[in-house]
Order: structure tokens, then C-alpha cells, then sequence
């Protein structure tokens, strides 16, 4: 009888251990847990602050006795391996003030990760948001009704803590040291998300770090003074390597465990799954930090397997994460712009403001898509997704693709399910591929809102195609006016045989497009249109020119 010990439960470790019992019936199975949860729903732990979700038991997926009873794994809580000693095949455990030894035949390292903790002064005052214990004593000092919060870190963890503590009625300040909330986005969609945030009272401050927590306030570098009776730090998190370190394993340039395609350390007897473990990134075959809890199940399994002697399939991580920002869904997956710009990819960058349903349909929620093409192999390197609706549904099938190797012209030819209420004729992903077509066989040509600039100091022409209407209400300054509809007699007014074409999302200026470059005049499309424009003039904080 083989005999396998678990260090670390939650995602990763408890789905390592039910694989195994499944593989092998007769295996002795120990899991050691050093807080007193091993099977629990940390994603949900920011919804219980707030109140969406009202019992901390809805958290609580299993126990030791259910696990036992189902599945007969010894699962022991409070019980934390302090050393491994890998010549003898033994783990030295205290559990309850008592210390002794659990040997092993293969030994799974899923301890998780730890927050960042940045030696700044009075951060012990602050409150991390990791485990049940956290959420435990997060709501103890939350019962005594502080008057203001801030929350340090804009990344998932601290948008869904801000938005919780806002639900609770605290007036909040979510506090972000780069110059945006939710790095995995490029800037131009991540302002919906600081709009968003102020939307609904957040005080949102970026490109400025913490100094100081006294007992009532957060000194900024700036020299803010910001108003905090309780202050949560979301900083990140970082691989809890101190036992793998500790025994001579293999630490990696991420400063997570280095393990192989099945899960295996430098240590072929122990393996490391999870957030503590170093990934594969699908795109260069590097390694990547991604501590999602569907990956932790992923290598749980996938080690598991390997354990048991079966054929394995390679995990490598395209980074697909989602979450909610009060009304919007906020999606991402694969690489960003701001990435692939500093690996020198030629890229291909597609923008669109499409509806979630039908037009016509009651209830349409308009939303803001980001496809990223390599414009040599046509393969996906990324998507990014944010609006109120149908969000979830795009960046899945997006990842799928990515998944695939689909080339992104090949969106246009899948069948997806459409009825009225639910999508369009023509879905949003199939009209990435239509639109991908066009780009990448030069029918037709677009260019970035960050090239605007350049392109008009350089002495191209800027034509505005939206209707007067749109045209009063608001546009980019030096552009001329020719709506859509009378562009087809009016374009030999054009002054300059290089044109920038915009309109509200891109869809007419791409009819303008086509209907000029007819004509002989080299014609481009403002990609995403006025309303990808104006999103970063919202988060420059600049107004636009009333005609």
C-alpha cells in the first residue's frame, strides 16, 4: 500500500486527494491542513464581507468527517509541516503542541500562496483577505461599524474588497501604486473600470503608493492624507516556498517551485501544485505565476494521474481570469497590449463596442471587446472584455479558441447559438473574425487611439462620418465633419490624400473606409472609434471640444 501526504488543502490539495482515492482504492491518503478549513470557497470569502453572501457556512465545502466518510482521507487541521527531510522519506508535522513524523511515498506540496505584506510603517494594522480565519476576524472589526475604509491594491482581490465594503454602506478609497486598477487590462478598457468605480463612490487613487497607516488615516507619498478606520491590503500575493526552500528543491525565477509537466519537482518523489507552483505560459513556454483556484484543480488532477501511472496531458496557462466590478463583468485572457509590446510581437489590435443580444431585442447591454492577433501566424494572443452583459460568454469562447490555435479570422466561421435574447446573427466573436479578416489581408487598414496624435502632427487628415447630432454633441478636435450618408458626393472635399476615419465604434468608419481607399486615397479607421477615444479622455481627466 502506497501512501501519499498532502501538504495544503482548499483547491489544489483536495483535488489532488479525491483523484487519487478514485485512481486507487487502497491507497493511504493524508492531507494536512495547517488552519482549520481544508475544503472551502476562498473566491467567495470578499462576498461574505459585504453581505452577498450572509453565511460563512455557504463558504464551507467539506470537512475532515465528510471527506472521510466519502472518500476515506485521513484529513488532520491545525496540523502544519514544519521540515521535509527528503533522504528519509519523512515530514515533521505539530499538530495541537504535539510534534512527529509522517513518512511518505510521494508527497504533494499545495501550500498556497501568501499575501504581500510590504514593510510599510503600521501595516500591521492593516487586514489581509486570504482564509476563513482573515474573513473571520475581517468581520469582527467590520461589526463595529468603522466610519471610512481604504483598501490598498487595485488588482482582483481589492476591486471585489472595495465593492463589498461599499455594499456595507463604508465609504472606501482603493488605493493602486501603477497607474491603474486591474493590470491584466490595457489602459483603455481599465478606465471603465475606474469610471465605474467612481460611479458608484469609490474614491479611486492611482499612481501613488502608501507611506504610512497611523491609527486613523493613510499617508500617501504624494502627501495625502486619506481618512481609514479600517484598511484592508490587497497588495498581491506571492508562492509560500519556505518549506519547499527549506529542503533544497528547485526555486524558480518567479520565486515559485519549478516543476515539470506533471507536476514533479527537482524531487521526482515530491510534486508541487497550485498557486505555490511555477506554470507554463502557453505563448513562449516561460514561467508564469497565475494563482487561480481552476488551475490548482487542473495540476491537483494532473498529479494525481501521474502518481498513479497514467498518461498525463502538458498544462500550460493562457491566464483566463473574470471578475465583478459592481455592474460590469470584467473579463481577460492571454496576453495584453501593454505585454506583447515589450516582447517586440507585431501585433494586430481589434476594438468593438458591440450589444449583448440583439438590438431589438428589450435589454441589449452594449460591452467592450479587445482582440489581440499575431499578424504573421494569425494566432490569438489575447482578449479583453468589459460591460454589464455577456461578457463571460465572449471571453470563454475566446479562450477556447485561443486553446485551439484557431486563427482569428476562423471566429467568423463558428456556429454559435443564437436566438434574440441570447446573441445576434452575427455574434460578437464571429464579427472579431470578420473584422480580423479584413485587417490582416489589408482590405482594409486601422490604427490605435494612442496613434492618433502622431498621425495628425504628421499631416493626416481627420474626418468625422457620425451623424450632425453626434457631431455637436461632442468630437475630437481638428476633425472634419462629412456624415456617412453624404461622404459617397461629398468626399472630393477631402483636402489631403491621407485620412483618418472615425465614428462612434468603428463599424461606419469602416464603410468610410472602404468607400475612400475606392476613391484612391489612403484611408485608415480609427480602431474602436470615438467612443475607445473618449474612454481615455474620461481617465485623462480632459474635456471634449463642443462644436
Amino acid at each position: 500500500m502506497r501512501k501519499i501526504v498532502i501538504i495544503g488543502g482548499v483547491a489544489g490539495g483536495m483535488s489532488a486527494a479525491t483523484r487519487l482515492r478514485r485512481l486507487d482504492p487502497d491507497a493511504n491518503i493524508v492531507v494536512l491542513e495547517r488552519s482549520g478549513f481544508v475544503s472551502y470557497a476562498n473566491c467567495g470569502l470578499p462576498y461574505y464581507l459585504g453581505g452577498v453572501i450572509a453565511e460563512q457556512s455557504s463558504l464551507l465545502l467539506q470537512t475532515p468527517d465528510s471527506l472521510h466518510a466519502r472518500f476515506n482521507i485521513d484529513v488532520r487541521t491545525h496540523a502544519e509541516a514544519i521540515e521535509i527531510n527528503r533522504e528519509k522519506h519523512h515530514v515533521v508535522v505539530v499538530q495541537d503542541g504535539k510534534q512527529y513524523l509522517e513518512t511518505y511515498d510521494a508527497l504533494i506540496l499545495s501550500p498556497g500562496a501568501q499575501p504581500i505584506v510590504p514593510p510599510i510603517p503600521g501595516i500591521e494594522r492593516a487586514y489581509t483577505l486570504r482564509t476563513v480565519e482573515d474573513v473571520t476576524r475581517i468581520a469582527e472589526a467590520l461589526s463595529h461599524n468603522p466610519k471610512s475604509a481604504v483598501v490598498i491594491g487595485g488588482g482582483f482581490i481589492g476591486i471585489e474588497s472595495a465593492e463589498n465594503l461599499v455594499h456595507r454602506g463604508i465609504p472606501t478609497t482603493i488605493i493602486e501604486a501603477t497607474d491603474q486598477l486591474l493590470g491584466p487590462l490595457d489602459i483603455e478598457l481599465a478606465s471603465l473600470v475606474h469610471e465605474e468605480m467612481r460611479h458608484h463612490g469609490v474614491n479611486v487613487i492611482v499612481s501613488d503608493g502608501v507611506k504610512e497607516i497611523t491609527s486613523d488615516a493613510v499617508h500617501l507619498s504624494s502627501g495625502q492624507v486619506i481618512p481609514a478606520d479600517f484598511v484592508i491590503a490587497a497588495i498581491g500575493v506571492k508562492p509560500d516556498i519556505s518549506l519547499a526552500q527549506a529542503c533544497g528543491l528547485e526555486i524558480g525565477a518567479r520565486r515559485g517551485v519549478v516543476v515539470n509537466e506533471f507536476g514533479q519537482t527537482s524531487d521526482s518523489h515530491i510534486y508541487a501544485i497550485g498557486d505555490v507552483a511555477e506554470k507554463f505560459d502557453a505563448f513562449d513556454g516561460e514561467a508564469t505565476l497565475v494563482p487561480l483556484a481552476n488551475i490548482a484543480n487542473r495540476q491537483g488532477r494532473v498529479a494525481a494521474d501521474h502518481i498513479c501511472g497514467r498518461t498525463v496531458r502538458p498544462v500550460a496557462t493562457i491566464g483566463t481570469a473574470i471578475v465583478k466590478v459592481f455592474d460590469l463583468t470584467v473579463a481577460v485572457t492571454g496576453w495584453n497590449e501593454k505585454r506583447l509590446t515589450a516582447k517586440g510581437v507585431d501585433m494586430q489590435i481589434i476594438h468593438t463596442h458591440p450589444g449583448s443580444h440583439a438590438g431589438y431585442y428589450p435589454g441589449a447591454e452594449q460591452m467592450a471587446l479587445k482582440l489581440i492577433v499575431d499578424k504573421d501566424t494569425h494566432k490569438i494572443l489575447g482578449a479583453q472584455a468589459v460591460g454589464k452583459d455577456g461578457v463571460d460568454k465572449r471571453i470563454d469562447v475566446l479562450a477556447t479558441a485561443m486553446r485551439c490555435d484557431l486563427p482569428a479570422p476562423e471566429l467568423a466561421d463558428l456556429e454559435l447559438a443564437y436566438a434574440p435574447p441570447f446573441g445576434s446573427a452575427k455574434d460578437p466573436v464571429n464579427m472579431l473574425g470578420y473584422i480580423a479578416e479584413n485587417l490582416l489581408t489589408g482590405f482594409t487598414e486601422n490604427i490605435q487611439w494612442h496613434e492618433l496624435e502622431s498621425h495628425q502632427d504628421s499631416g493626416w487628415q481627420l474626418l468625422d462620418v457620425r451623424t450632425q447630432a453626434e457631431f455637436h454633441a461632442g468630437a475630437i478636435p481638428g476633425a472634419m465633419h462629412i456624415p456617412l450618408d453624404e461622404l459617397r458626393s461629398r468626399w472630393s472635399e477631402l483636402q489631403d490624400r491621407r485620412v483618418i476615419v472615425y465614428c462612434q465604434v468603428g463599424q461606419r468608419g469602416h464603410t468610410a473606409t472602404v468607400l475612400l481607399r475606392e476613391r484612391g486615397i489612403n484611408a485608415v479607421n480609427l480602431d474602436g472609434g470615438f467612443q475607445t477615444w473618449t474612454a481615455i479622455q474620461k481617465l485623462n481627466r480632459t474635456h471634449l471640444t463642443k462644436i
